[in-house]
């Protein structure tokens, strides 16, 4: 099948490439549709190198646009008619004394649709063999992507156009100094001399029509890459660093920085490019320059304006790619004095000959806010290293620091603010820098990341504090370096507020809290209300004062649940077999409604460093339901007995003194061992994994209470 043909069966995606090639005047679409199998017949590889095949296949041309013409006429298609023959018109002007130059633009678009083709072929090939990307792009992704080529096209085609405007040159130059060696003695000499002048003139008009075009079409440039630096650093890069902000207090947002490399790379590409056509302008113009020379003029502002965008696109494009963290820490962002710490910076201008060029430096050597007693620490360890392209898994330039510490500096003074704004060590924020100068190609960029604030502890006590303030920050803040955001703290609305604790469950064991658990929540804070939506959390209320009747507070509460959870529950919330947070009025509505042993397991509202308890329901002869329950199991009980056993062999004496198991059907209708029996283990004595040395099995068991009372949970052996 032709080339022309295939190209047209394409998606639309390859078509609208299509469109962009063809947006400019080297070719016109209709021209290349029209003599399609004509124009793929010739060889114009040969004809740009072969002056003579190159001014035949030229007259063909204008031959073949006349039968075209000729054929319009009869069939009455008037805008056909005008086209084709302003086509011709055209060719004739531009090609008439540079054949080559027709052959060598139309080898060019011949050669960019072949990569149109091979582009949309291996797309195919890879849904073919059900290769699906990681992510699905989104409509934005797709527009940006299909800028960024008309980026690169737009940038191949005034290479191009740089090209010819330097044969144009070298021909005037030629026939320039041929001009000056000719004598002007006889009457006809001094007529072809003055032939040739004309001819010379026409030449340095057509250059300096050509160098205006070449400027302008620069500039035009420009405009793309400005407006796509736009998207990029306003758009793009803006919601990464949202979303790795809320990743950091766990959020599933994709934080990969792949798609972004590719991009700012790519206009980085372009603008390299674009001051490359400035210093070949300038060149041209050393050897040939004249009154009123447009070059002279525009190259500078020009060279100002894409040094300025290149600084703008490379002072964005480093960035922290992993926020600090210490292996062992709750999470992100909370680091602790005298322990080592990581950290990865990252460049997104990926340029090979850089590799290992680049040297970051790493401080927190910045003026202190004006805050009581705020501390200031040294960086140590390792502080200086390459950007390199061998610590990436995807080949980026980055600096991967793993063995930092932080020092507190001593104090000189007493540390008091103009504001006497006096905050807790745990509410104290502080930003990591990092440092590099990029040089390439004669231009030097000072750059600057900036990690998200971190709280600076010394004794692992604090962890729990420190990382209830980096989940704060990171949920509320709208401005990254905001070091002095706890002076003045927002309040949270419950559907942030929810959202972020149910971030906590889902990255520490794949499963997050669903709209019943978090109702659940809202009603322990805010007691019963229609909608939630807009109520409001402070800061004191989630994590200074204590929830009413307790000594500690929510934050405390529920951080505890979810280690308990993490270390002992985890598989068992992870099916959903927990039902966790549920009030003792609602568990009652639900287990009232069910069959004798329908049981479910909630969390304890009373236990500060989380409890899980489990509550049946029975009925007495004249048919009541009685739900009943035990006192919650702490993390002292789990670390003896896995919780799927103690549910397995749980016992409770009756008025006979006859023990059984109450404990029938999880909720809402699961048979137990259904339920469960896949975490059951049947070793006992020296195997048990829970219990050793002693050859019986632990279970809890308890008494029936009496009056109605709850039974409490002690441990026996029996």
């Amino acid at each position: 099948m032709a080339q022309w043909e295939r190209l047209r069966q394409l998606h639309s995606v390859y078509q609208q490439q299509l469109d962009e090639l063809y947006d400019r005047d080297g070719l016109p679409m209709d021209v290349r549709y029209y003599l399609a199998a004509w124009i793929e017949k010739q060889e114009w590889e040969r004809a740009v190198r072969d002056y003579d095949l190159a001014m035949v296949l030229f007259q063909v041309l204008l031959d073949n646009l006349d039968t075209q013409h000729s054929r319009f006429v009869q069939e009455e298609q008037f805008l056909l008619k005008h086209n084709i023959r302003r086509y011709k018109q055209n060719f004739q002007q531009k090609y008439q004394e540079q054949p080559c130059t027709l052959a060598s633009t139309i080898l060019w678009f011949l050669q960019k649709e072949k990569e149109i083709l091979e582009t949309a072929e291996l797309d195919m090939q890879v849904k073919l063999l059900q290769v699906e990307p990681e992510q699905m792009e989104t409509d934005s992704q797709k527009d940006l992507e299909r800028r960024m080529a008309g980026l690169r096209n737009e940038v191949q085609c005034v290479e191009h156009a740089l090209t010819c405007l330097e044969e144009q040159q070298d021909e005037f130059d030629f026939k320039y100094k041929t001009h000056q060696m000719e004598g002007a003695t006889e009457e006809a000499a001094k007529k072809e001399q003055d032939q040739n002048m004309k001819v010379l003139q026409m030449l340095i008009n057509r250059l300096d029509e050509c160098r205006k075009t070449m400027l302008s079409n620069l500039g035009k440039l420009l405009d793309r890459s400005e407006e796509l630096l736009s998207v990029l650093v306003k758009k793009e890069l803006l919601e990464w660093q949202k979303r790795q902000q809320k990743a950091c207090i766990g959020a599933p947002d994709n934080v990969c920085l792949d798609q972004l490399e590719n991009w700012f790379t790519c206009v980085a590409v372009c603008l390299f490019q674009v001051r490359e056509f400035l210093s070949k302008l300038q060149e041209l113009m050393g050897k040939l320059t004249y009154p009123n020379d447009p070059v002279k003029a525009q190259k500078p502002v020009l060279q100002s304006r894409v040094d300025s965008l290149l600084t703008e696109l490379l002072k964005s494009a480093f960035v922290v790619e992993t926020q600090p963290s210490m292996p062992q820490g709750k999470g992100p962002l909370v680091l602790r004095t005298n322990v080592q710490f990581s950290v990865k910076t990252r460049l997104l201008v990926k340029f090979p000959e850089l590799n290992h060029a680049m040297r970051v430096t790493v401080s927190m050597s910045r003026e202190a806010p004006v805050i009581k007693g705020y501390r200031r620490f040294n960086v140590l360890g390792s502080n200086s290293k390459a950007l390199n392209m061998a610590e990436s898994q995807t080949g980026g330039m980055v600096a991967d620091f793993r063995h930092l510490t932080l020092k507190e500096q001593k104090s000189g003074g007493s540390g008091k603010g103009v504001n006497d704004i006096s905050l807790s060590v745990t509410e104290e924020l502080h930003i990591i820098y990092f440092d590099t100068v990029f040089e390439m190609k004669g231009l030097s960029v000072n750059l600057q990341a900036a990690s998200l604030p971190v709280v600076v502890i010394s004794n692992s006590s604090q962890q729990q504090s420190a990382w209830s303030s980096i989940l704060w920050f990171n949920m509320l803040s709208q401005d990254p370096k905001d070091i002095t955001f706890f002076a003045n703290c927002p309040a949270a609305m419950w559907p942030q507020l929810g959202e972020m604790l149910s971030w906590q469950f889902l990255s520490a064991t794949k499963r997050g809290l669903e709209p019943e658990q978090l109702d659940m929540i809202a009603y322990k804070l805010f007691g019963k209300q229609q909608n939630y939506d807009s109520c409001k959390m402070t800061w004191s209320r989630f994590s200074k004062e204590n929830v009413p009747n307790a000594n500690f507070t929510f934050w405390v509460w529920f951080d505890g649940i979810l280690v308990l959870v993490k270390t002992y529950l985890e598989n068992l919330w992870r099916d959903g077999s927990i039902m966790g947070f549920v009030s003792k009025a609602r568990e009652k509505t639900l287990l009232k409604k069910k069959q004798t042993g329908t049981f479910l397991l909630r969390f304890s509202e009373s236990v500060r460093d989380g409890g899980i308890t489990f509550s049946w329901v029975e009925y007495s002869p004249t048919g009541e339901p009685d739900v009943k329950s035990v006192q919650p199991f702490t993390k002292v009980d789990l670390s003896q007995i896995p919780f799927h056993e103690i549910i397995r062999n749980f016992q409770i004496f009756e008025a006979e003194n006859v023990p059984e198991n109450p404990l029938l059907y999880l909720y809402p209708n699961t048979p137990k061992d259904e339920a469960f029996g896949k975490y059951y283990t049947d070793k006992t004595g020296d195997d048990s994994p829970y219990i050793k040395y002693i050859k019986t099995k632990l279970m809890f068991v308890s008494k029936e209470p009496k009056c109605g009372s709850s039974s409490s949970g002690v441990a026996h052996e029996c």
